[in-house]
């Protein structure tokens, strides 16, 4: 099974990295720069986890949790926040709305891989 992940940041040199991380996992992977744009990728792409920023325009990553959460469709996918809100309110508001991880910027690529391949894996045994 190749999973697929969709990733969902407006900062270029954030989306390039995770990008080639994901590909050199061997990941299928698609890019939204905004909320609205991830919302519509979900539909047609169906990816098996996100990798979602928190700060976005148009919607915010929380708004866009939010809504995923509320689909019982996408109840499947994994969703790691990523963003320069460290703080434990932020954290505990993404957690709380159904993240399944909260990985804060600048962040360790092997710390945030481990994340990723820990949510896949849980996906490929459930799935």
């Amino acid at each position: 099974m190749r999973f697929r992940v969709l990733i969902v940041d407006d900062e270029p040199n954030i989306v390039t990295s995770l990008a080639f991380l994901m590909r050199e996992s061997n990941y299928d992977v698609r890019i939204a720069s905004n909320g609205e744009e991830a919302l519509l990728l979900l539909e047609t792409f169906r990816p098996n986890l996100l990798l979602l920023d928190v700060m976005l325009p148009q919607r915010s990553g929380f708004d866009v949790c939010r809504e995923i959460r509320d689909k019982p469709s996408f109840a499947e996918v994994k969703i790691v926040m990523l963003t320069a809100k460290g703080r434990d309110l932020e954290r505990n508001e993404g957690l709380g709305m159904g993240a399944d991880a909260y990985v804060t910027k600048p962040f360790s690529t092997k710390a945030l891989m481990s994340t990723v391949r820990g949510l896949l894996q849980s996906t490929a045994r459930s799935g």
